[in-house]
């Protein structure tokens, strides 16, 4: 079970430590900086990644990690121990533990290390084998909905009704990065229509002013990719957020819900301020004697608000002054009757 935090930030460290315990613990201790709510991991079994001729073709864009596909990947994969010691690691600095499962066998693994919560990604919403497997643990899941058509995304919710098994969805486009024309964010409340699930965003475009529209718009989670270093080596660096920038969207985000409010349409303290500076009250426009009936020509409207407000002048007008008055004042209730 994730703990309570509206909204919910997931600070995706993915493949960002390039197989370094080192390089994923400072990760983690950027997330508890930040103020995130989870910092998540990806798991894939190697051998069930793909066939074995693209696991075996030659791979050169990473040479620091291998020669194949297959040992780039297999660099970037953690034991069961040292998963545990990120687990624990990341437990100790406040933060839910969440890791991506790629199919069946990492959900095994990660049900060894003990996740607090299970992410699947987009290409797994149409992955009906792994759908039903996490979803008969009933364990905390959320699915991104990148590439998914509408049909698609109710197979799944469908699979995790069926087994009653908690499920947050996140609305997410697959483009690397993605432009902001292409963000789509108005796809957050139909998924909640939809489905009357919790829902939130993946962001992967540059900068993260979509996922801050994202949380005004209502997204109750936010997940985005962060790195130590934007020009370090591997698949993610180049589009995931620096530790500056994690920092600053997670503020603007806590922020958002303040700026958002309550909906409820009242005078703040703030205003009330500004109001009796610049609302008008009723101010005589000549002198009044004592005695003097008061009507209509006698009296002004004007800054300051304190006096008696313009809205109330007809419960005064045709009272009698009982003192003289000079011109410019401004009028109070105690001086007719």
């Amino acid at each position: 079970m994730l703990r309570s935090m509206n909204p919910y930030v997931i600070a995706e460290a993915g493949l960002n430590h390039n197989g370094s315990i080192d390089t994923a613990k400072k990760l983690i201790d950027v997330a508890a900086v930040a103020g995130a709510g989870a910092v998540k991991f990806q798991k894939r079994t190697v051998d069930k990644l793909a066939v074995n001729s693209v696991l075996d073709a030659q791979d050169d864009r990473f040479p620091e990690f291998g020669k194949t596909y297959r040992e780039i990947r297999e660099h970037l994969e953690f034991s069961l121990e040292e998963y545990r010691n990120l687990r624990d690691y990341t437990q100790a600095k406040g933060l839910d533990f969440m890791v991506t499962a790629f199919d069946t066998d990492a959900v095994d693994f990660l049900e060894e290390v003990g996740v607090d919560a299970y992410k699947l990604a987009s290409h797994s919403a149409t992955n009906l084998e792994l759908l039903d497997y996490l979803a008969r643990l009933r364990k905390s899941t959320v699915l991104s909905t990148g590439m998914a058509e509408l049909e698609e995304i109710d197979r799944a919710v469908d699979i995790f009704r069926r087994h009653d098994a908690p499920l947050v969805l996140l609305h997410c486009v697959s483009a690397y990065p993605t432009p902001l024309a292409e963000c789509n964010l108005a796809m957050i409340n139909v998924l909640k229509e939809r489905y009357g699930l919790s829902v939130g965003y993946s962001g992967h475009e540059l900068g993260y002013l979509p996922t801050i529209v994202a949380v005004a718009m209502g997204a109750e989670m936010v997940e985005r990719h962060f790195t130590l270093d934007k020009t370090m080596v591997g698949f993610d660096h180049k589009m995931s957020l620096e530790p500056d920038e994690l920092i600053a969207m997670v503020r603007a985000i806590r922020n958002v819900g303040e700026i958002r409010g309550t909906g409820e349409k009242r005078v703040s303290e703030t205003e009330w301020i500004t109001r009796r500076k610049y609302h008008v009250s009723m101010v005589s426009a000549v002198p009044i004697a004592v005695g003097t009936a008061l009507d209509e020509t006698m009296v002004s409207y004007r800054n300051p608000g304190t006096g008696i407000p313009a809205k109330l002048a007809r419960t005064v007008l045709g009272k009698r002054a009982v003192r003289n008055i000079p011109a410019d004042t401004l009028l109070s209730v105690d001086m007719f009757e």
